[in-house]
């Protein structure tokens, strides 16, 4: 894998995924006035900005220099993981579908094994990676929670469990 094609690749794809969830939103103003949904927007905006972060910090850092990579990943990783688990952690009042829930939970779980990888990258060794190879496929992962949770929203006008 060439880590720096990918991780080019990767940074671009997700802000422009940032920009067409930006324009979703500007398209849907109902979806404004209710605070669940501004804060569920909230979390799909970072499934896509924070990756993409995380991509331009792989780039700069490559495989020579892994701490210009891990460092970052690791705060960004704490960021999304909590502003997450916030929302986790208000929807269980305010209506939010339990695959919604779910959702977000997986997205707190690969939140933490970003971090984990960035602390300890030995662990990526017994699987024959290279730790930012590890971190590209949770990266990958989470946008694919991202795009489940935009496809929840654009394809249901009112999600029933």
């Amino acid at each position: 894998m060439d880590v720096s094609t990918f991780y080019a690749l990767f940074s671009t794809t997700c802000f422009a995924l940032t920009g067409l969830w930006w324009n979703v939103v500007r398209a849907r103003r109902d979806w404004s006035s209710d605070p669940s949904m501004r804060r569920t927007i909230g979390g799909v905006y970072l499934s896509f900005l924070l990756p993409a972060l995380m991509g331009l910090f792989a780039q700069v850092g490559g495989t020579e220099n892994p701490i210009l990579w891990r460092a970052p990943f690791v705060v960004i990783a704490v960021v999304g993981g909590v502003s997450m688990l916030r929302l986790v952690s208000r929807s269980r009042g305010d209506g939010t579908t339990r695959a919604v829930r779910w959702t977000q939970a997986g997205t707190i779980l690969v939140y933490t094994a970003i971090a984990v990888i960035g602390v300890f990258p030995q662990i990526a060794t017994p699987v024959g990676l290279a730790p930012i190879q590890v971190e590209a496929l949770l990266l990958i992962t989470l946008v694919a929670l991202g795009h489940a949770l935009v496809w929840r929203y654009l394809v249901t006008e009112q999600v029933e469990d």
